[in-house]
């Protein structure tokens, strides 16, 4: 019922850019936090960045000061502005989605994830 799609993925060369997208759809009545997360292989799933909603930002250490997360909240969208990508940061990356439903429960969706590489 509840969907997340992602968009903006791909491959960079060190210290470009690039701008995820996360666009939220379905039958709900509001979506708390909002973020990303990002896996790598070997590693487990590491926080990228959260924008509750009405509330402030959180950022993973090794993106503090490269990335930045905003929220539309009237297109239930949310973006990650990347940039001085370095190598390490390739890894799928995860939307998520607190919705909250009609009957007040709160239920984390998953986008299907995007791949970002970044490689010379």
């Amino acid at each position: 019922q509840v969907q997340l799609v992602e968009s903006g993925g791909g491959l960079v060369q060190p210290g470009g850019s690039l701008r995820l997208s996360c666009a939220a759809s379905g039958n709900f009545f509001s979506i708390d936090t909002m973020g990303w997360y990002r896996q790598a292989p070997g590693n487990q799933r590491e926080l990228v960045a959260t924008f509750p909603s009405g509330g402030r930002t959180s950022y993973g250490e090794p993106v503090k000061g490269r990335f930045t997360i905003t929220r539309d909240n009237a297109k239930n969208t949310i973006y990650l502005q990347m940039n001085s990508l370095k190598p390490e940061d390739t890894a799928v990356y995860y939307c998520l989605g607190d919705v909250r439903t009609f009957g007040n429960f709160v239920v984390r969706y998953w986008g299907q994830g995007t791949q970002v590489t970044v490689s010379s």
